[in-house]
């Protein structure tokens, strides 16, 4: 049997996608491959392909248990022998199924990477042929790559412990060059065929979002989605997972959460939950979705910024698995780059690596604060060359809107940071530039820099943001340290002498602060003809038999195949076979069941049985209108608090509570604002009152608190001076 045939055989394909031929037929000659392909790009199908045609057994290194089962069940489907070792299965069970290997019953055996060292699971491979070794998530070999594994180590001595050097087959889907040349060296792989079939998604449609609410602008995307629409939220932390579900629920928009610190049996029902279509949100820290091939996620919305681009672009990948057009979502804040600095320092690691983990979290601020191509970012940060600045895929791309000359403000920006030698971060100078009369300011004597106060009159946001920019443009250099210090770069020469122009989006750099976008324009990918009545019969079927035999419905058929079968009317074996995706078992097993379907509505219909539809695909326009921009009440707050003022005359200014100018300024403080609590309790006897009485008491209710006080001492007191001390925070 040829590739083709074993291609249309077992997996109902007709054409193999980008890199996958030469990687089959290079195994097929016995090379060790190393193949860096996309999320979606097809990388398990270039090992298990060859596992059909080659003598003995091929064995997959994965670190993902839950992957294990998906893949075995979705190969058992195709009708391809394969079987999983790992934790998750009884001693007997365990037992078994080394029986059955030892009895050639199974192609492919998947096993975790801690196992390969264990003495039966060694005496196991003694007494077999290993014709392929297929290292899954690659990288995790690397510990320059972002998701090191310790265990991966132990790969190459494993290798040679076989009676007989197999081939061995790398694969990844993130991997800088460093990373891809690390592979190489520590899985000893021999002069292997390396295929990089790019980092492009050109279904996915990249978007970053700037929005003071950022639950306001949640609630209103989840809303403007459609019914059915599948998505995935990933938050920094467990509570944030949490608090965000609640948050849903309460408005009545279901979800469920995952997250390390649930119960592995919550966990698994949870994520079954979501698989099984049960529920079409999930709320999730990065522990979840490495292991799972579901391909109708329709969007992956960041709540919070990850720790790098390699994360950010694996999590996003797992939107638009099929192929169809999804959305990736960034939501930033300056308070997720303080969340992702302080999980960097509670992590022990050498130097080096610390500094290159700080390194490229600045890589993702600056992609964050650009104003070019998003997805070109992306591609650049993976040593892609890229030949096309415009991609018409991304928000920057598609919404550039009227753009400004800000050269002007950033030519006082970096004055400001030249005349403060170059000693702080993006917080003091932005105090310097508005004028603040913080105890720190005063005391550095940075009131009496000539750049004090020349930009008083603009919102801190603002300096903020251009700053940003002016750092991802290369005008100034970020040190990749836990306190990062601004520092002027040669490049900034020309703008400082005003040779060169700074522009920037109008939208960002007025004094507001972007809550949600204007209009936007995406491309949507869809099938012309096909009978959407049809579809939803299809897809109840595809429902009875996911319940019946206990699979997820995308391990029986893709919504694409279902469309196209809903396009092209197929009503005999060789017609269904002919639909993409539909490979010989499949239609073993569900074939008649689906025919008959459409059969059934051929006749209710009186559709000719001539009549056979080409699926055409084309594309639509969909316009998508959001609301306007307002301004940040936490920055008017913070201007006032620069001004000087007390509690009482912020209060006063702002027609709010001193309890609100409280809650406004810690927020300001999540935004790297710089809050001096000092200055609203001068007297030191009060604080000392206040936390003897504390430390008796507690902070389980203030009113505790406050009945072991004098009248004198005020609840705003109280809860300045548990912010001071940041006493029951984090």
């Amino acid at each position: 049997m040829d590739i083709y045939k074993a291609l249309k055989k077992y997996f109902g394909y007709d054409s193999f996608k980008k890199g996958q031929e030469e990687l089959i037929n290079s195994m097929l000659d016995g090379k060790d491959v190393l193949g860096i392909m996309p999320t979606g790009g097809g990388k398990s199908l270039c090992y298990q392909l060859p596992a059909m045609m080659l003598e003995g057994v091929t064995l997959v290194i994965s670190p993902l248990i839950a992957l294990m089962k998906d893949q075995v069940d979705t190969l058992n489907e195709m009708g391809i022998e394969a079987t999983y070792i790992n934790s998750s299965i009884k001693e007997e069970e365990a037992v078994q199924r080394a029986r059955d290997i030892r009895n050639n019953k199974y192609k492919i055996i998947y096993v975790a990477p801690e196992r390969l060292n264990a003495i039966a699971f060694k005496g196991l491979t003694q007494d077999i042929t290993i014709s392929l070794v297929a290292i899954d998530e690659a990288h995790c070999i690397s510990q320059w790559g972002h998701d090191f594994r310790p265990s991966y180590t132990e790969i190459p001595r494993f290798i040679q412990s076989l009676k007989a050097r197999p081939t061995v087959a790398a694969f990844t889907a993130t991997a800088t060059t460093e990373v891809i040349e690390e592979i190489k060296r520590l899985l000893a792989l021999q002069n292997p065929i390396t295929s990089v079939t790019g980092f492009d998604r050109p279904n996915l449609f990249y978007r970053v979002v700037k929005a003071s609410n950022k639950f306001a602008y949640l609630l209103d995307y989840l809303n403007k989605q459609g019914e059915g629409v599948v998505g995935i939220i990933y938050c920094s932390t467990r509570k944030t997972v949490e608090s965000l579900v609640k948050q849903l629920k309460d408005k009545g928009i279901e979800a469920i959460g995952y997250h390390g610190g649930m119960t592995p049996e919550a966990r698994q029902k949870n994520q079954d939950t979501f698989i099984f279509n049960r529920t079409r949100i999930i709320v999730a820290t990065n522990a979840f979705g490495m292991g799972i091939d579901k391909p109708d996620v329709r969007f992956v919305l960041h709540y919070n910024m990850p720790q790098n681009m390699e994360a950010y672009y694996q999590e996003a990948g797992r939107a638009g698995r099929d192929g169809e057009d999804s959305q990736c979502i960034m939501m930033y804040s300056p308070s997720d780059v303080v969340k992702q600095k302080l999980i960097l320092q509670n992590e022990y690691m050498s130097i080096e690596r610390e500094k290159l983990l700080y390194k490229n979290l600045q890589y993702l601020i600056d992609y964050c604060h650009t104003n070019d191509c998003l997805r070109g970012r992306i591609l650049t940060y993976f040593g892609e060359r890229i030949e096309n600045r415009n991609c018409g895929k991304c928000s920057n791309c598609l919404e550039a809107g009227e753009t400004i000359d800000i050269t002007v403000e950033a030519q006082k920006i970096l004055s400001c940071i030249y005349r403060a030698k170059e000693r702080f971060g993006a917080a003091v100078i932005t105090q310097i530039l508005k004028g603040s009369k913080s105890k720190k300011i005063m005391e550095l004597g940075l009131d009496k820099l000539s750049t004090y106060g020349i930009m008083k009159e603009y919102n801190t946001d603002v300096i903020r943001e251009i700053t940003m920019t002016l750092a991802s443009k290369g005008y100034i250099h970020v040190t990749t340290d836990k306190f990062p210090v601004l520092k002027l770069t040669d490049q900034c020469r020309k703008v400082l002498k005003g040779e060169e122009k700074v522009y920037h989006k109008k939208d960002l750099v007025e004094n507001k602060a972007v809550v949600d976008e204007g209009k936007t324009q995406r491309s949507k990918k869809m099938i012309e003809g096909f009978e959407e009545e049809l579809l939803n019969r299809l897809k109840e079927l595809r429902s009875k038999l996911s319940l019946e035999k206990e699979l997820p419905p995308f391990m029986i058929f893709h919504d694409a195949t279902l469309k196209e079968m809903a396009a092209s009317f197929p009503r005999n074996r060789e017609e269904l076979l002919n639909v993409s995706g539909v490979g010989l078992k499949k239609y073993e097993n569900y074939g008649e069941a689906f025919i008959a379907i459409i059969k059934g509505y051929c006749e209710e219909r009186g559709i000719a049985v001539d009549a056979f539809k080409k699926k055409n695909i084309i594309e639509v326009k969909v316009e998508e209108d959001y609301k306007n921009n307002h301004l940040d009440r936490y920055g008017l707050t913070y201007s006032h608090y620069e001004e000087g003022l007390s509690l009482k005359e912020i209060a006063e200014k702002r027609g709010l509570s001193k309890n609100t100018i409280i809650k406004h300024l810690i927020k300001c403080e999540e935004k790297e604002q710089v809050v001096d609590w000092e200055r609203f309790i001068k007297d030191p006897l009060k604080e000392a009152k206040i936390l003897k009485a504390i430390h008796e008491v507690g902070l389980e209710k203030l009113k505790s608190i406050k009945e072991m006080l004098p009248e004198d001492i005020t609840y705003d007191d109280i809860h300045i001076i548990i912010l001071k001390n940041q006493l029951g925070r984090g």
